[in-house]
């Protein structure tokens, strides 16, 4: 994991702090504050937005800083585009969701053909923390996000799952 994370050149032009007037600039801007968000918290392996607790939003080289309406805005596109989901009612957390389930299940199908667990079984735990997946896009994924990318792998009969006597030593079988 890095210890530094290197802002895009976007994020110290002031204009970027402002929700946009215009349509296909706050389009633009949206994208842009997507893939920040996403950066970011993928770098950290950070797998939670605290709404009014994220450093994102409030650059003090330049002294600019979202405010709490463009805040709200920037997290529902968020959300809207399919990395993040609410994980409280009253919209104080964002879930983040550094791959979308369908695009984990991609990833985790072809990790295990690549490394030769099909037809052989391995546990969630291996899945997640195990020393087979270092370097991995899905290494210390949020567990539910991971089971729902394996429940889409057992749908389309790519797998089948199975419980251990833990969570964490569930059974996963790859086909």
């Amino acid at each position: 994991m890095s210890t530094e994370f290197e802002y895009p050149e976007f994020y110290s032009f002031p204009p970027f702090f402002t929700v946009q007037p215009v349509i296909a600039t706050r389009e633009k801007q949206m994208g842009l504050w997507r893939e920040l968000i996403l950066n970011y918290h993928t770098s950290f392996k950070i797998k939670t937005l605290v709404l009014h607790d994220c450093p994102l939003w409030k650059n003090e080289d330049i002294g600019r800083e979202l405010s709490g309406e463009g805040i709200t805005a920037v997290v529902k596109d968020f959300i809207k585009s399919g990395h993040g989901e609410w994980e409280d009612s009253s919209e104080t957390r964002c879930r983040i969701l550094w791959r979308k389930p369908e695009q984990l299940a991609s990833d985790i199908y072809d990790w295990a053909e690549a490394n030769g667990y099909i037809n052989s079984v391995c546990t969630v735990y291996e899945l997640h923390s195990g020393e087979d997946v270092n370097g991995m896009l899905f290494q210390g994924a949020d567990e539910q996000l991971l089971r729902r990318a394996l429940k889409i792998l057992e749908d389309q009969g790519k797998c089948t799952m199975f419980k251990g006597d833990t969570s964490s030593e569930d059974g996963i079988k790859f086909f």
